[in-house]
């Protein structure tokens, strides 16, 4: 393929071969002759390059937080007895003019690496590659690209605040506030339902008299009912966002998600644009979640009045967390009116001074929300609503009445 100087010079030799043909003067002809005659010598040359050679291509670490590096590791060793031309290493990094790298000539079985970092001081995607050794002429006139490694990507997830689980909530929920078994039985274990007998289970566990009756085998399950249960709420409304506000607002979520699993509860991440990722146990699913925040983007379509009537109609009872921006404060009266269907109903609300620093400070907290603020960011004003709140078991409900 020519390049842009390349194309240039082929130009230049048909003005010249026109020129000294019209003109009648032989040196422009000649001058023309030389130049195409470069410009297909050049073309040969770069087809007939034979190279082989192996080419690892390795990210580390595919997923990371915001502000967290991660890099690009290749390696290049050649597999041929002859030493390879220099070679360009093009690999295409979106959001960026991507690397470009050169390497020395290699000798026979000679190897050599190289790495790059990559943007990670935004969530999202970031793709990388397809990587491509391009070999050119001398003068730069004409190359020759081959795909060496195929496109990946680098996941960024959202920044995480370290900050403190919520307390055990109190409520209806029957698994929330639980921190040990009052258990009925020897077994130490609470009996909590029935279901199919599946191969494998314990025979000892079968409840005849029901199977009986029921003419299936069913087996008694036994549950430790100690994890609490947590929802968040996360508003990503177009009209309700501006600025930064979104990041801001996704990282809280990321954080309370974060720290609830790290206690072993069952977390639940819904958003208004209606995107449920229920509850689950295990690190895949809070993974799950994280993969999703790294995504997700404003709606037009989000409402958060519907998500709020079917989370009063289909309560799991637990804890609550609604994150919003700068909202209207019925919106926030809204959210408030759930406290008898949940165990505690909490709001975060990202207002504007948070991101703009031409946006003065309201008033102080007023109780009812948790209003992250320019003087007081997410981390420190849900560390201090945590402690206050820990040993109270009423108080997440009662401070929102």
């Amino acid at each position: 393929m020519l390049t842009r100087q390349g194309w240039l010079v082929g130009a230049g030799a048909c003005i010249l071969l026109v020129g000294g043909r019209v003109l009648g003067l032989l040196e422009l002809f000649a001058l023309g002759l030389v130049a195409g005659a470069l410009l297909i010598g050049s073309t040969v040359l770069v087809h007939a390059a034979r190279l082989e050679l192996e080419v690892g291509r390795v990210l580390h670490p595919s997923r990371v937080h915001v502000g967290t590096p991660s890099r690009v590791e290749l390696a290049v060793r050649n597999l041929r007895k002859s030493t390879t031309p220099v070679l360009r290493l093009v690999d295409p990094v979106s959001g960026t003019r991507g690397a470009d790298l050169l390497l020395a000539p290699l000798g026979k079985a000679q190897r050599t690496v190289a790495a790059y970092r990559l943007p990670t001081d935004r969530r999202g995607i970031v793709q990388v590659g397809p990587l491509e050794i391009v070999v050119g002429d001398p003068f730069g006139l004409a190359t020759v690209a081959t795909v060496a490694a195929p496109r990946v990507q680098l996941t960024v997830l959202p920044h995480v605040d370290d900050i403190a689980p919520l307390p055990y909530t109190t409520g209806q929920d029957p698994q929330a506030g639980v921190r040990q078994l009052n258990s009925l039985g020897r077994t130490g274990e609470e009996f909590y339902a029935l279901r199919p007998y599946a191969v494998g289970d314990d025979l000892r566990r079968i409840h005849w008299p029901t199977s009986a009756r029921q003419d299936e085998l069913l087996v008694r399950q036994n549950e430790l009912p100690w994890q609490g249960r947590t929802t968040v709420l996360l508003d990503v409304r177009t009209a309700a966002h501006d600025g930064e506000s979104l990041e801001l607002a996704v990282s809280a979520a990321a954080s309370i998600v974060t720290a609830t699993a790290r206690r072993q509860d069952l977390v639940r991440l819904i958003t208004t644009a209606g995107s449920d990722s229920d509850f689950a146990p295990g690190t895949d699913h809070v993974q799950a979640i994280m993969e999703h925040l790294a995504v997700v983007d404003t709606s037009g379509d989000a409402n958060l009045r519907r998500t709020l009537e079917q989370l009063n109609r289909r309560s799991t009872g637990g804890a609550l967390i609604v994150v919003v921006a700068d909202v209207p404060a019925e919106d926030v009266r809204a959210v408030s009116a759930l406290r008898t269907r949940y165990g505690s109903v909490t709001v975060v609300q990202i207002e504007r001074s948070a991101w703009d620093p031409k946006v003065p400070v309201g008033p102080p907290e007023s109780g009812a929300v948790l209003r992250v603020t320019r003087e007081q960011p997410f981390a420190t004003t849900w560390n201090r609503f945590a402690r206050s709140a820990t040993g109270r078991p009423g108080a997440l409900a009662a401070g929102r009445r």
